[in-house]
């Protein structure tokens, strides 16, 4: 018994040995994290500030514009105090003679033979452009090219020498909560450094390419052109907008993307122009009720909703496809497909698959040019022959009507336009919700073209004998095509 006791005694003081170890390799090891956690933000900005700040630039731009014609809304029109102020402003040079206006911006120098970033906002209009160096040199400016849909310019300056550049840096391996610089000149301030993290992913604010990264780093007005750096010292955003109710930062900054830029700027480099890739097409997201109403298992891709004249119609595209894929990448949804057909390059012949009739299609699609189609004016066909009197119904909360000339011209639409005009809307049901309204002109109904009341009442029994749940319609206003998916009710 008394060698058992004593057996037991030594488990026990192994098992507590080998606890008491554990527990000491754990507070080691904890140790060791909170000091690589501690290690992973720099104690000091400085040395990053010291090596990117001689590329990055102070832009001024200075614009001729018309002087004023008179008091400008100081006083009434006709007041005894208008020749008065009049008379002031021309002592101040400020009347009827033309004067000078400028303007502050950022940017910074991406090669050492002078090539320089900044936004189109900053230089647009501008007679001349002068760029301030960090070292206090001064140079003039010539504009190489723009592009107002990403709002970044090119401009090339000549200096004696090399100039010290930044590298660009792959956008797309920014996460949230990544330390960032953002300089330039804030508020005509000069040369200023902030500091933030990434906020925010792939922002979308006004533009059809647009892609911000959304920092708190203090952005003002004057850091418009700047660059926004990662922990390497490699652009990762040209800074561009803020959200402020002031015109202040309240922490809420916008950067264009590094990988929307750089593709830009070659392009600015090699042509002076953007040359996007052009599909041809109108297109709509994919809304639950849509992929119902077409037989569609996911809700994803580009819902085409006009197919003028142009590479996607030469291929064989029809309105009411649904673009899956396009050049082997699938289609999330319009903003996805717009970025990547106009990232592809001009004259490529690219794989389109798109779903139709309840199958998928595989077209090859030879891309045009977006600058040159968007100039393209299209001609106006002759007018159908169409009865004189409307046939009207009333089905699904819309009361429609046949289209005439006379409702043609009422309704402000093309000759040509063929379809059900929309002659009111019952408020009370879902037609109303989804901004059907009196006006629009219903083209398609079931995915099939409808020009008569029987045409649209013959797709609406077509769709309940095949079991659906909604109605898909192609309805437009102004000329502009959407799709709208309308339940039938029990």
């Amino acid at each position: 018994m008394q060698r058992q006791a004593i057996a037991l005694s030594r488990q026990i003081s192994d098992v507590n040995a080998i606890r008491a170890l554990m527990m000491g390799a754990l507070a080691l090891a904890f140790v060791l994290v909170q000091t690589l956690m501690a290690n992973a933000r720099p104690e000091s900005l400085a040395p990053l500030a010291e090596q990117i700040s001689p590329s990055v630039v102070n832009i001024t731009t200075s614009t001729v514009v018309e002087g004023r014609t008179g008091p400008q809304g100081i006083v009434p029109e006709g007041s005894p105090f208008e020749d008065f102020f009049r008379e002031f402003q021309d002592r101040n040079g400020q009347g009827d003679r033309p004067r000078r206006s400028s303007a502050l911006g950022s940017g910074f120098v991406i090669s050492e033979d002078g090539f320089i970033v900044t936004n189109n906002h900053v230089i647009e209009g501008a007679d001349e452009i002068l760029i301030e160096f960090f070292n206090g040199d001064e140079l003039q400016a010539e504009l190489i090219g723009t592009d107002p849909n990403t709002d970044i310019a090119l401009l090339k300056v000549e200096a004696d020498g090399p100039l010290p550049h930044v590298p660009f840096g792959n956008s797309d391996e920014a996460r949230v909560g990544d330390w960032v610089v953002a300089m330039g000149n804030p508020l005509g301030q000069g040369f200023s450094v902030s500091a933030g993290i990434v906020s925010a992913r792939n922002r979308a604010l006004s533009g059809t390419y647009d892609d911000y990264i959304q920092t708190d780093a203090a952005i003002n007005r004057g850091n418009s052109g700047g660059p926004l750096f990662n922990m390497d010292g490699e652009v990762i955003g040209v800074n561009t907008a803020i959200l402020s109710p002031n015109g202040g930062s309240i922490g809420i900054g916008f950067s264009m993307a590094s990988n929307v830029v750089t593709r830009v700027v070659d392009q600015l480099q090699e042509f002076g122009e953007t040359r996007r890739g052009w599909l041809g097409v109108r297109i709509q997201d994919v809304t639950d009720d849509i992929a119902e109403a077409i037989g569609l298992e996911e809700v994803a891709g580009a819902l085409v909703t006009s197919v003028p004249d142009g590479p996607a119609k030469d291929a064989g595209m029809q309105d009411g496809d649904v673009i899956l894929s396009f050049a082997g990448v699938d289609v999330a949804d319009t903003r996805g497909l717009v970025r990547q057909v106009g990232n592809s390059p001009v004259g490529e012949t690219v794989r389109v698959v798109v779903f139709r009739d309840g199958d998928t299609v595989t077209l090859r699609v030879t891309l045009g040019r977006r600058e040159e189609a968007e100039g393209a004016v299209p001609a106006a066909a002759p007018a159908p022959d169409t009865p004189d009197e409307p046939e009207t119904k009333d089905v699904l909360g819309l009361t429609l009507s046949s289209l005439t000339d006379e409702l043609r011209e009422q309704l402000g639409v093309a000759q040509d336009q063929q379809g059900l005009a929309v002659v009111s809307v019952d408020e009370t049901t879902e037609a109303y919700e989804k901004g059907l309204r009196a006006g629009d002109v219903i083209t398609e109904a079931g995915q099939q073209k409808v020009t008569t009341i029987s045409d649209f009442e013959t797709r609406l029994g077509e769709v309940k004998e095949a079991g659906r749940k909604s109605l898909l319609l192609l309805v437009r206003r102004a000329g502009d095509p959407r799709f709208v998916a309308l339940s039938l009710g029990e």
